[in-house]
């Protein structure tokens, strides 16, 4: 007899990590190539950077950075940066800071080591933090630093009072970005190779959300404008800067818009990493269907009431505004839900629903995280899943004891 889909995904699962104890993560390894390789369809022969936030696992990156079609790593911090792009068995010999560093420590670091200082990029969106980096190494005493500016690609209406997207950088017109690339290119120590707009309310914002049709039918309208005005704005931009300084790329995007952003003349390649894993909330875009990757097991400790199993923690929550979005959603069995008065919690998380049927003390809840990379942050390692059989365990920055701030 021929299991149910979901029945087959839940014996796969657990056959493979059968002498495994959870809490644990798998990562298959043909999801991944296969929305790696989806990921290089959209980006219609621009190249991808990865965006190393979502992935938080350095076997991963080399994996996906030896595909045709992936150039470089766009990375949380400067430390981090330094540790993927520096050393004898570097990640990357591109990788690109994806925001503004203050730490002391590193900007050190990078400034000492001149094969680091010519394969890390800065970035920046105020001369203060020029000031900053001077005030830790003076431009005399260290090689000129690759700096990146970011270009804010929110969408802003009625004169600045309605503001969609993220607040990042306080560069927002053409004109802002030649102030700050005049001011770059003057200072000693500097070199300006790069410029980088990230539309998170295009990129970031599921544009078919499950059950709320209206929702839907608006958010498109928003990302139809703001992906409108942003193209001829960033346009603009990347002509002012370039004018001033040769570029040698333009980043912008994400996975949620890959085929938008990259469709841009102005834009050189496009950024994109939680596509890898495919969690929650990538499942509602029009635009692709990637196939979930990344999952994460906890046992079955209690059954308190019929109907109702309780699991060893769980509580592995998202970042960003709190909301029943931002919980793991319990995948395998399928029928199971949360209780609303509990939720996700540290110590232990109650389900209940038709699935519970099937589970007894000691089984295994599978779940999938919310966001991409924040799974790693709870484990040491991901074991990798090829067929149906494990082939290996690569350690996360976590269990590499690598600090990821």
């Amino acid at each position: 007899m021929t299991l149910p889909e979901p029945e087959r995904c839940r014996a796969r699962l657990d056959d493979a990590t059968a002498d495994l104890d959870p809490p644990l993560a798998v990562l298959d390894l043909d999801a991944l190539d296969a929305n790696a390789a989806d990921l290089v369809r959209r980006a219609s022969g621009k190249p991808v950077r990865v965006a190393s936030k979502s992935v938080r696992n350095r076997g991963v990156l080399r994996r996906v950075l030896a595909r045709p079609g992936f150039s470089g790593v766009l990375a949380y911090s400067l430390a981090e940066a330094l540790w993927l792009g520096g050393g004898d068995d570097a990640v990357s010999a591109d990788v690109v800071v994806g925001y503004p560093s203050a730490d002391r420590s590193a900007l050190r670091r990078l400034a000492a080591d001149d094969a680091a200082a010519a394969r890390v990029t800065l970035m920046v969106d105020s001369v203060e933090q020029l000031d900053l980096v001077d005030s830790v190494v003076p431009p005399e005493r260290r090689p000129a630093l690759r700096v990146c500016l970011d270009v804010d690609a929110s969408l802003r209406l009625a004169g600045g009072r309605v503001h969609v997207g993220v607040r990042r950088s306080p560069v927002h017109s053409a004109a802002d970005a030649m102030v700050l690339a005049e001011q770059v290119t003057r200072r000693a120590g500097f070199a300006l190779v790069g410029l980088m707009a990230y539309e998170a309310q295009i990129a970031g914002v599921p544009d078919e959300p499950a059950r709320r049709p209206l929702r839907g039918v608006a958010v498109r309208r928003m990302q139809q404008l703001s992906g409108r005005e942003l193209a001829g704005r960033r346009a603009e931009v990347v002509a002012a800067v370039s004018a001033i300084a040769p570029l040698e790329f333009v980043n912008g995007g994400g996975t949620g818009s890959v085929e938008s952003t990259a469709a841009e003349d102005a834009v050189t390649e496009v950024a994109a990493g939680s596509g890898l894993y495919c969690p929650v909330l990538f499942d509602r875009y029009r635009a692709f269907a990637a196939r979930p990757a990344a999952f994460f097991a906890v046992p079955v400790t209690r059954i308190p009431a019929p109907g109702t199993v309780t699991v060893a923690g769980g509580g592995w929550s998202a970042s960003g505004p709190p909301g029943a979005d931002r919980l793991p959603v319990p995948t395998y069995p399928a029928g199971l839900s949360w209780l609303g008065t509990e939720g996700a919690g540290e110590v232990q998380t109650p389900l209940r629903g038709p699935g519970t049927a099937s589970l007894r003390v000691g089984d295994r809840v599978w779940f999938r995280h919310a966001k991409a990379g924040e799974v790693c942050e709870h484990v040491n390692e991901l074991h990798t899943l090829t067929g149906d059989r494990l082939t290996g365990a690569w350690p996360t920055y976590r269990g590499e004891g690598k600090a990821y701030g």
